[in-house]
């Protein structure tokens, strides 16, 4: 009898973890763009996160909700663009457990900031979608692949670092021009949490070894082992 193969989720050009946070968007994303307006608007109130939405409607849970949910088609193509693109690399590299805090960490630091802004300008702009994590994704490569080559669409040839500061350039011309306060600080505060876990000298991960091996080392005593002891001085000897 022949055996089944087991799916390999490197034919599909993409890992399982961006696969799985990918497609909960798109799903959510398209269920959110077949509705009714009336539905719509019942969905968003209790999925998408604002400043009033948490700070006064209490509906902390939109936290987790609000970046799974685009509302722009575009959008949606664009991060899906990306998915392919960076994300599978980063995950190899990483793991997939190590991906997902990845995930987590990004698109609600990055949602949490973007909603402090507008709390503070009193502006109450909605915060969705995988936005903060995917522009997340650009600074930890060109971070972690700062001399790998990059071909945009087989045409520019640049590193990886190269393409991170042209992408952030674009990022901010786009804020500037369009004036989009906190989306700008959502991603900024996206990007800055991945910048601190990748770095060597900042991250989290490494900072709480650092941490445990300088406790165990303090728990540590140096023994003599069988070497014999050096024979005692005699002060009175040298004494006039």
């Amino acid at each position: 009898m022949s055996q089944r193969r087991r799916f390999q989720f490197s034919s599909l050009g993409i890992t399982r973890g961006a696969l799985i946070i990918f497609g909960i968007s798109v799903g959510l994303s398209l269920v959110w763009m077949m509705c009714e307006p009336a539905a719509k608007a019942t969905l968003t109130e209790y999925v998408v996160a604002s400043p009033s939405q948490i700070f006064e409607r209490g509906r902390v849970w939109t936290i987790l909700t609000s970046p799974f949910l685009e509302v722009e088609f575009f959008q949606l193509l664009l991060q899906g663009f990306m998915m392919f693109m960076f994300v599978p690399t980063l995950e190899r590299f990483w793991g997939t457990a190590r991906f997902y805090r990845f995930v987590a960490a990004t698109s609600i630091i990055g949602l949490l900031v973007g909603v402090g802004v507008g709390q503070l300008l009193g502006t109450d702009v909605p915060i969705h979608g995988l936005g903060p994590f995917t522009w997340g994704t650009v600074v930890a490569y060109g971070i972690v692949y700062a001399r790998q080559p990059v071909q945009i669409f087989g045409v520019l040839p640049l590193t990886g670092k190269q393409m991170m500061y042209g992408f952030i350039a674009f990022l901010a011309v786009f804020v500037l021009l369009q004036q989009k306060w906190q989306e700008g600080a959502s991603f900024a505060g996206a990007m800055v949490t991945a910048a601190v876990m990748v770095s060597k000298r900042w991250s989290p991960g490494l900072v709480w070894k650092r941490w445990r091996i300088q406790r165990a080392r303090a728990k540590l005593t140096v023994l003599q082992g069988g070497a014999p002891k050096p024979p005692k001085r005699d002060e009175q000897k040298w004494l006039n």
